[in-house]
């Protein structure tokens, strides 16, 4: 029993020391049972186990301790190395989820969002570059597409460019010039319009932009009309006299286009411009916007100076009327650059137009002249056309009106406009 006792005191003092004294308390405790011839041996062992339960507290303690402090230091550790591992992870997760994060976001709702707000703003000059070009390519895109769906509508508006004499040219600058000097006491007006410069060097304005008969320069109007048409062919375009006499013997013949032309013959013209028909000169004259564009006095009966109607018609003292400043620009219109009539037929009228009687000039200068009479006086003296100089082509146009104490005359016109546009 004392052994019992002992053993169970073991017992309870090696419950608190860990395993080992588990293992040794279950021995004793086997020995207490009444094992034979153990109780010494047992006594030995328990004393050997007391000293080794001491040692094995001592050492349980020492490892409890030792655990504690690993524990605690694995706990230090862990910390230490969350820690460790925070700063470094949540580094890069703030540089990823942060940083790149919030660059992202910027540069997806911030920047480039940013940049559709305020487009050019500093800081954001790059994103806003992007945005920009973002924004382009897709005005771009939309562009393409708009361009796609109005392409019928640009093939209409050129086919309607292409039906008219050319596009609308802008406005051009009208300068008011002193040529008072040119004109030697002859009321009238002078144009000269330089596509080039975009401006209309103007003497006289009131006169230049009022309308008066275009008598005979209407015959480049009606010359252009009858060769885009076919109706005349310069190379067989001799026309019959009738016998009639008139008042200019050049006339009293028969006679070609080109002669027709150069001397004016209005019988000739007459004739042709009745070939041609009204459609067709009425066409002509709204493509080229010219003057009132008024035919109605096909006849010309409202020239009351001549009866003979082989003389008469709407250009000569009738309903048909254009200003100096007109002249200039159908002038452009004919022979410019937008010009939507034929080589061949522009070519022809060149030929018949260019002056070669005058002194040698700088450039060659093409033109027509015109006059009209009332009750036996002339009233209106033309010389309009075009010349070729250095720099380009230039548009002219010389009218003189009646004028007190001197005779106008078409040749006065004429020699007018040729010192003009030579010094031009």
């Amino acid at each position: 029993m004392k052994n019992c006792k002992r053993y169970n005191n073991y017992f309870i003092r090696c419950m608190g020391f860990g395993m080992a004294a588990m293992l040794i308390s279950a021995s004793l405790f086997s020995g207490c049972a009444g094992i034979p011839g153990g109780e010494k041996e047992n006594e030995k062992e328990l004393h050997a186990g007391e000293h080794a339960g001491d040692k094995m507290a001592d050492s349980g303690q020492m490892e409890e301790a030792e655990e504690k402090l690993a524990e605690e230091g694995n706990e230090n550790t862990k910390t230490e190395d969350g820690r460790e591992e925070y700063k470094e992870g949540g580094s890069e997760t703030a540089a990823e989820s942060g940083a790149e994060g919030r660059s992202r976001a910027e540069a997806e709702s911030g920047a480039e969002g940013g940049s559709r707000a305020e487009p050019g703003s500093g800081a954001e000059g790059e994103s806003g570059a992007v945005g920009s070009r973002v924004e382009t390519e897709s005005e771009a895109e939309t562009g393409s597409d708009s361009a796609e769906g109005s392409s019928a509508q640009m093939g209409n508006e050129k086919r309607k460019a292409e039906d008219g004499l050319r596009e609308s040219i802008p406005a051009a600058e009208i300068i008011k010039t002193d040529w008072s000097a040119y004109f030697g006491g002859f009321q009238g007006a002078a144009v000269i319009y330089d596509v080039s410069a975009r401006k209309f060097f103007i003497f006289n304005k009131k006169t230049a932009l009022a309308r008066r008969s275009p008598c005979s320069t209407f015959k480049i109007i009606s010359s252009l009309t009858a060769l885009e048409n076919g109706i005349v062919n310069p190379e067989h375009s001799v026309r019959k006299w009738s016998g009639e006499v008139f008042w200019r013997e050049s006339w009293n013949k028969d006679i070609d286009f080109k002669e027709a032309f150069r001397e004016s013959c209005v019988w000739y013209y007459r004739e042709v411009i009745d070939e041609t028909g009204r459609e067709l000169i009425q066409e002509e004259l709204d493509r080229l916007s010219y003057g009132n564009r008024d035919i109605s006095d096909w006849e010309g009966r409202l020239n009351t100076n001549n009866n003979n109607r082989a003389l008469t018609g709407f250009w000569i003292e009738s309903s048909l009327k254009i200003s100096p400043k007109e002249q200039t620009q159908v002038m452009e219109r004919i022979f410019g650059q937008n010009s939507v009539y034929s080589d061949e037929t522009k070519n022809t009228l060149k030929e018949v137009m260019l002056l070669q009687d005058e002194k040698k000039t700088d450039c060659n200068i093409y033109g027509k002249t015109g006059m009209g009479v009332a009750d036996g006086t002339a009233v209106d003296a033309w010389f309009t056309g075009f010349a070729e100089k250095e720099n380009g082509q230039i548009y002219f146009c010389v009218y003189l009106g009646k004028t007190d104490g001197k005779e106008i005359s078409s040749a006065a016109a004429r020699e007018i406009a040729v010192r003009l546009v030579s010094d031009y």
